[in-house]
């Protein structure tokens, strides 16, 4: 590799990763890329307008991942961490080919790490209507494990909830109660928070499935795969380069200071501002 190849190399590694959500759950995955990728920046974009996905069509929710990468490859990223499980389930497959930089979703990880960790072969899944409909989870886990039973429940609810910034409220546990009791009763030992809104409501799920159920979260496992394919890739920042501005940016399609508060109540740095762009521009 010639010098000018080296540097365009070393060049490409100190760009953003762009992660995407239907609105404030993909923060959980941009939580995790911050604190397990350190030295890595990122470009955030929630779909606050147009929340929530589970209940949109495929063809809708193609459509929209479509635009944001638009967006986000306006913003010169190296990677794409879709971190919504609905369009992960719906549009990953379809979006993939058609881009020249590496994309991962947040359902694949979670469902091999709940294969690989389950002891009976039970696993449930809470998740939205679209993704549980969508079987992408059972088919993945049996993938890894053929003889797992797999057990899916829409919460439909718990967005919204969290969306309003609920999630110790007594209506989100009571709400939690009836969604989760069939599955307590069911024997599952693991549980997979099948949408990225759903471990800020970990405590209140732990609370109602007990401690001997193992919650698994696909944010945590999203980040470690990201980190361990950007490193295949000669793609890790290596945090000795210059840039101007801020280390994360964060843009949004409506309610920009709702989310920016909500943002700085989860997310280990402070964001100072969050911007509003007109997604269906792109």
């Amino acid at each position: 590799m010639s010098n000018k190849q080296l540097d365009e190399a070393k060049a490409l590694s100190y760009a953003p990763i762009g992660v995407f959500d239907s609105g404030v759950g993909g923060l959980t995955v941009a939580r995790e890329i911050m604190r397990q990728l350190p030295d890595e920046r990122i470009v955030y974009f929630g779909d606050t307008a147009r929340v929530p996905y589970g209940s949109k069509s495929k063809e809708t929710i193609i459509r929209f991942s479509r635009q944001i990468i638009r967006f986000l490859k306006t913003k010169n990223v190296k990677a794409i961490v879709v971190a919504c499980n609905t369009a992960s389930a719906l549009a990953l497959e379809e979006i993939q080919s058609e881009l020249d930089i590496p994309i991962i979703g947040v359902l694949k990880p979670g469902a091999k790490v709940a294969a690989e960790t389950t002891e009976n072969g039970k696993i449930g899944v809470i998740a939205t209507e679209s993704t549980i409909a969508s079987q992408l989870y059972t088919k993945v886990i049996q993938s890894h494990l053929p003889q797992a039973q797999v057990l899916g429940k829409p919460c439909p609810l718990f967005v919204p909830l969290v969306e309003e910034g609920w999630m110790k409220d007594p209506v989100t546990v009571e709400v939690a109660n009836r969604y989760l009791e069939p599955l307590k009763e069911s024997g599952i030992d693991t549980l997979i928070l099948g949408c990225t809104h759903y471990p800020l409501l970990r405590s209140t799920v732990r609370q109602v499935m007990g401690e001997e159920v193992n919650l698994v979260n696909p944010a945590y496992e999203t980040a470690i795969e990201l980190k361990g394919l950007l490193d295949d890739m000669d793609l890790l920042n290596d945090g000795k380069g210059q840039f101007e501005g801020p280390v994360h940016q964060f843009y949004v399609s409506d309610a920009a200071e709702k989310f920016k508060s909500f943002a700085n109540s989860i997310l280990p740095y402070g964001i100072d501002t969050t911007q509003l762009i007109h997604i269906e521009e792109y």
